[in-house]
């Protein structure tokens, strides 16, 4: 394993985000192979770990399995390493592609790596909202730590019943190999410039000083993943805090509130797809998401169904069916109305398409647009195309755009002898 000093470097004197027992696994091999024991190497799996798989629903099925890490090298296919970019790679076609209608992260891991975990769950986030479409998540069987820290970025998440979720905590771990290099007869002698330049070395005991400043970027890191799942998941940060980085099971998982619902993989897309469907519903009942947004002003609380569809808080869909049929007792769907729903969608993805199209021209004239951000408040193409005429034109480049406006009806200029004041007082005078 010609990669074994990188992989030490990643594992030791670093803040890490996974939980106890695969931590202790992957010291105890990897102390063994560094030890000069030889490991058999599993051979590589038939199929790709990390690959996207569409039902026909339309809904992207994202893995995040196994030890996640900043970036993989080729050792990923035979260690189960799974790196946060190949994750956001995956996560950013699956939303953009025209043929997916939500994301459910199948997530199977005990964490991993700190750096780059927590901009990958606030990216997560992003994307769900800005492209309108539900992001659900189900540990199946594990979500701890890091991988937690992913999980908490859905609007929804499942576990299996035998299922652990939590272990929201930071470790870094030291080896003090000084013992052994005395046994082994070596004497390690660092010439370096910068009083903290060798800190944590593994030939020597660890300082208090240097055990300390380690100490308190792994508070600081412990800060921000509270922060970090308390902002997802709605909850508070002492709540957050107080789990102390344990992990939960099943209906405890619910009771700590990192959890919403129980139940298998296939039960939680079922679960999503009828979601969608209802949904598509709405929209071919005539009511979009822009127009519960217009209606804001008319009602003090928005319904269950309109957070749902603005800021993707979970609701499950017996809350739905319950609106459904308290504001709509007797109305029962058209036998078009998946036909309908299909024109409406391919009409809103006409717009975005137009919108971008606009974005794009803007910004060449240095004007920013958020095409996403536009459908969603309803701003039409006309609209968003004179708002980019108007700061254009005022940054004096409305020379570079075109305008098909139309001409006002007389652009001369009037003369005071026209004036109507004048007129009058001419009249007056002639009767004097």
């Amino acid at each position: 394993m010609s990669d074994l000093p990188y992989l030490a470097s990643r594992l030791y004197g670093t803040p890490l985000l996974i939980a106890r027992p695969k931590l202790e696994v992957i010291l105890g091999v990897v102390a063994r192979k560094m030890a000069g024991d030889t490991l058999a190497t599993p051979p590589p799996e038939s199929s790709p770990r990390n690959e996207v798989q569409i039902t026909d629903g339309g809904i992207a099925i994202l893995p995040v399995l196994g030890t996640l890490v900043r970036r993989s090298s080729y050792l990923a296919a035979v260690s189960g390493l799974t790196s946060y970019h190949d994750i956001e790679t995956m996560a950013e076609q699956a939303f953009a592609n025209p043929m997916v209608k939500a994301v459910l992260l199948e997530i199977d891991s005990s964490g991993g790596e700190a750096g780059g975990v927590f901009d990958l769950a606030q990216r997560l986030r992003q994307l769900a909202q800005a492209s309108g479409k539900p992001l659900w998540a189900i540990a199946d069987e594990a979500a701890l730590s890091a991988a937690y820290a992913i999980a908490s970025a859905a609007d929804r998440l499942w576990l299996t019943r035998t299922a652990e979720v939590g272990s929201i905590g930071v470790v870094a771990v030291h080896v003090d190999e000084s013992g052994a290099d005395a046994k082994a007869g070596m004497t390690y002698t660092f010439l370096y410039a910068g009083a903290h330049k060798v800190d944590g070395h593994p030939h020597a005991p660890l300082p208090a000083p240097v055990a300390s400043d380690i100490q308190e970027d792994v508070d600081r890191l412990h800060d921000q993943f509270i922060a970090l799942v308390a902002g997802l998941r709605r909850l508070t940060p002492d709540a957050v805090r107080g789990t102390e980085a344990r992990v939960y099971r099943g209906e405890a998982a619910l009771q700590a509130g990192l959890a919403d619902q129980i139940g298998t993989r296939n039960e939680a897309l079922i679960a999503l797809q009828r979601q969608l469907e209802m949904s598509a519903g709405r929209i071919a009942r005539g009511r979009p998401a822009a127009l519960s947004a217009s209606r804001t002003n008319a009602r003090s609380q928005p319904s269950t169904k309109e957070k749902s569809m603005n800021d993707h808080s979970p609701v499950t869909p017996e809350e739905d069916i319950q609106e459904d049929a308290a504001m709509n007792p007797s109305q029962t769907p058209s036998i078009d109305e998946a036909a309908i729903a299909a024109q409406v969608e391919q009409r809103l993805r006409r717009q975005l398409a137009e919108l971008t199209e606009i974005a794009a021209q803007a910004k060449r004239l240095g004007v920013t647009v958020d095409p996403a951000q536009a459908l969603a408040r309803g701003v039409t193409p006309d609209a968003l195309r004179q708002s980019v005429l108007q700061q254009a034109a005022e940054r004096d480049v409305a020379q570079d755009i075109v305008a098909h406006a139309s001409e006002p009806a007389s652009t001369k200029p009037q003369s005071v002898a026209d004036s109507p004041l004048v007129k009058a007082a001419q009249s007056y005078g002639g009767r004097q």
